[in-house]
């Protein structure tokens, strides 16, 4: 009876223990975020200029699919908490130039379709079509602007969920609509950035699960344009550029080479077994060179691809090199 009481004082210690090392991480986690925000405080983000397309008069006659952008990963989530992955907010990350956004998607305890991370009880950042309320108001001001949001559906959702929220937010009619057999699309089907703008259709959609473009053909189903990179890597140096999904496209080389790519370049840590995105290394891992850069990680999958990726989706957006890694990739 003592041996089993003792066992349980021992678990009860241990425990206890593992527990605080949590949360004194968690503290020492979101006060290194505050200082972080406060330093971002005092440094202005600088406004991309509006010239051109996207800010580049180069980009105007360039095809759509022939682009880098630099791309905030879970864009919406804000702050310095370890499950938000950007210090400001989306008119503020489209005005420094990012022109890739995106977000998790679930239904939180309303019923209503919300901007969650992984739960709706760890981190909800709103209503989806609050969301696009503000995409839209930031397209309207800035009419020679193309911005690309990806969605992800991570209760599985019926498609018709998204197209209320999008009616809702007044965004539709923004939409660019692929039209055609994804089957049959290729990278030079795509439309000019100034096709885009001459057309007014400016907002390009993705999403990755349950998309039916049958139904709502601005919608696009994410892994019939795209393919991706393994995500939630601990690995600085960021090795692969595999192709993680959709699963099974290796085997398919001629589909592969229809699709634009997304590299997902953004580090996590792990601690006391959750993984949280890794915010010290942020300037180190959004740099234009070195081992864990944007442009070596770049580098390596245009060898083994045998051209640039479409997005690298990157954390803490504001910290790096990101404007003259895109810059590079791009050419300029």
């Amino acid at each position: 009876m003592q041996i089993r009481k003792r066992k349980v004082e021992v678990h009860l210690v241990i425990n206890s223990t593992v527990m605080a090392l949590l949360v004194t991480y968690m503290f020492i986690h979101a006060m290194l975020g505050i200082i972080d925000q406060l330093t971002r405080a005092t440094t202005h983000l600088q406004k991309q200029p509006q010239i051109g397309c996207n800010g580049r008069e180069e980009l105007c006659t360039r095809k759509y699919s022939n682009i880098t952008h630099i791309a905030t990963h879970d864009a919406p989530f804000i702050g310095v908490l370890p499950m938000e992955n950007q210090n400001v907010d989306i008119p503020t990350q489209l005005d420094a130039g990012i022109r890739f956004l995106q977000a998790q998607t679930h239904r939180n305890a309303f019923g209503k379709l919300s901007l969650c991370h992984t739960h709706c009880l760890m981190k909800d950042a709103g209503l989806l079509s609050d969301y696009l309320k503000v995409i839209k108001v930031w397209l309207e001001k800035n009419p020679k602007e193309v911005v690309t949001i990806l969605l992800t559906n991570g209760d599985r959702l019926h498609i018709n969920e998204f197209h209320r929220s999008f009616n809702t937010s007044g965004i539709i009619p923004y939409t660019y609509i692929a039209r055609g057999d994804p089957d049959k699309w290729s990278l030079d089907s795509w439309p000019t950035l100034g096709e885009l703008i001459n057309n007014n259709t400016r907002l390009i959609a993705f999403l990755d699960t349950g998309a039916d473009q049958t139904k709502i053909p601005y919608l696009h189903n994410e892994f019939s344009y795209f393919w991706e990179t393994p995500f939630e890597t601990l690995e600085p140096s960021f090795s692969s550029c595999k192709i993680d999904r959709p699963v099974g496209l290796e085997r398919f080389p001629e589909a592969m080479k229809k699709r634009m790519y997304i590299v997902n370049h953004f580090l996590d840590t792990r601690i006391g077994g959750v993984e949280v995105p890794n915010r010290r290394d942020a300037k180190k891992t959004n740099a234009w060179m070195g081992k864990s850069s944007i442009g070596e990680h770049a580098r390596r999958c245009a060898d083994m691809h045998g051209r640039k990726p479409a997005a690298m989706l990157v954390d803490y957006f504001d910290k790096g090199e990101v404007f003259t890694a895109q810059d590079k990739l791009n050419g300029f």
